[in-house]
């Protein structure tokens, strides 16, 4: 793809001002074509809008702006699981690389290990090989450079722009930059290689951005567990539309997960569901849905758009209505947002609120505002915290089943709603109000 031909929409999340020269999520005419009158910065917030799948108004909403802000990709385009505009593919199956240079963040090994591993993402599932070379002009030449590297696409420093790759073709198509100015790390912290390099390596073989929140093509960075990675549904169709399948089946490779959950399947039960601001969040995998109580359908994204830092498949999460705080539970540590801002230092140990030290993980936490108390269940047992004391109250821990009649098993999420206190569990869900109300399957 000739990036340099393209002009982006930019939009200045500070000062609201918009311009057409950044955001690389949306491909822009050519120099060789020009706009109509029909088609105006606000026509393309809402084009924008409809990819990440926000509220289309045509304004900088505060969920614009923040997905703007997003590390993400710099291949500019908007398409669902798609190829680029010419299916372009290489003409061969086997495909040689190069590595040009190595980032200081990592060791050499550890960038040769997150390569290849990448490049296996898409050699099992097709029937391509790839063969490394360390001297002389390979198909696709891998470097890490910062700022202006010579491509006529400059990266714009920490942040924002991760990479850029382009499409098969001779010459720099079918290379990949990484930008140098990340901090490259082969865990959750900084960037992970391996999952940017995935992406990278999908366009540099044809593939372009998918609509598929799901997809490891979703031109935004999100993090996920490396060590159970398998390449999602969306991004399997794509590559085999343009080489294949394998021709090799391994019966040990993990089955593609499915594309981005489907909010009405009877079977889908939540890591998390807590109100927020007069809206429900239910949180699942990498994914959150926001319920608006004037809205019909709830949005579907990703829970890096609004925290970059929060990761996937957490455990619980509260609203502290009085205090405008949403916190945030994986494993032994715990976040704590005001609006899109996690709070300075933090995370922080969850042992520190008296959780007992051998307690790894919780269930689910629920907080009643009525009573400043914030209850976390672990097990077939439950805690109260006392948010004013920010202390544990004493005589705890005590039995769900005894407090909580008709809660038999382990609590996956809970939350409070107009005074009633909702616990779901096993797909079920139990609403309190003093006394138990009703019980019934979930439904979308």
């Amino acid at each position: 793809m000739n990036t340099d031909s393209l002009s982006y929409l930019l939009v200045d999340c500070v000062n609201g001002r918009i311009s057409l020269n950044g955001h690389p999520a949306i491909a822009q005419p050519t120099r060789h074509q020009s706009y109509s009158a029909e088609t105006s910065p606000m026509d393309k917030i809402k084009e924008m809008q409809r990819f990440y799948g926000l509220k289309v108004t045509g304004d900088l909403s505060p969920e614009t702006m923040q997905i703007m802000k997003q590390s993400r990709c710099g291949v500019p385009d908007v398409a669902e699981y798609s190829l680029f505009p010419r299916k372009s593919k290489w003409n061969t199956n086997i495909i040689t690389y190069r590595i040009l240079n190595y980032t200081p963040d990592i060791s050499r090994a550890d960038v040769d290990i997150a390569l290849e591993g990448a490049l296996r993402v898409w050699s099992r599932v097709t029937p391509l090989t790839f063969e490394r070379l360390y001297e002389g002009e390979a198909e696709m030449m891998i470097s890490f450079a910062p700022r202006e590297h010579g491509d006529g696409n400059p990266f714009d420093g920490p942040g924002s722009i991760l990479a850029h790759a382009f499409e098969p073709g001779p010459g720099v198509q079918g290379d990949t930059h990484f930008d140098e100015a990340e901090t490259w790390t082969m865990g959750y912290e900084g960037y992970n290689l391996f999952l940017v390099a995935a992406h990278e390596f999908g366009h540099a073989l044809g593939l372009a951005h998918s609509r598929d929140a799901g997809a490891l093509m979703y031109p935004v960075y999100a993090y996920t567990d490396v060590t159970r990675f398998a390449l999602p549904q969306d991004d399997v169709d794509g590559i085999q539309a343009l080489y294949g399948p394998s021709i090799n089946t391994d019966p040990s490779l993990p089955k593609p997960p499915a594309r981005a959950p489907e909010k009405c399947n009877p079977n889908l039960d939540f890591d998390a569901v807590t109100k927020l601001r007069g809206e429900l969040i239910f949180f699942k995998d990498r994914f959150l849905w926001r319920r608006h109580p004037q809205e019909v359908e709830p949005e579907l994204i990703l829970i890096t758009i609004f925290w970059s830092s929060i990761p996937p498949n957490i455990d619980a999460a509260y609203e502290n209505s009085e205090n405008d705080l949403l916190v945030i539970i994986k494993d032994t540590k715990y976040w704590v947002i005001n609006g899109y801002d996690i709070l300075p230092e933090y995370p922080k140990n969850l042992h520190n609120l008296g959780i007992p030290r051998n307690v790894e993980k919780i269930d689910a936490a629920l907080h009643i505002q009525e009573t400043r108390k914030t209850l976390f269940f672990i097990g077939d047992e439950y805690w109260s915290y006392d948010e004013i004391k920010q202390t544990m109250d004493k005589g705890y821990p005590k039995q769900i089943m005894d407090d909580w009649p008709g809660i038999d098993g382990r609590v996956d999420a809970a939350f409070e709603s107009r005074g009633i206190l909702t616990h779901c569990a096993k797909s079920q869900k139990a609403f309190w109000s003093g006394l138990l109300l009703s019980r019934d399957r979930m439904a979308g």
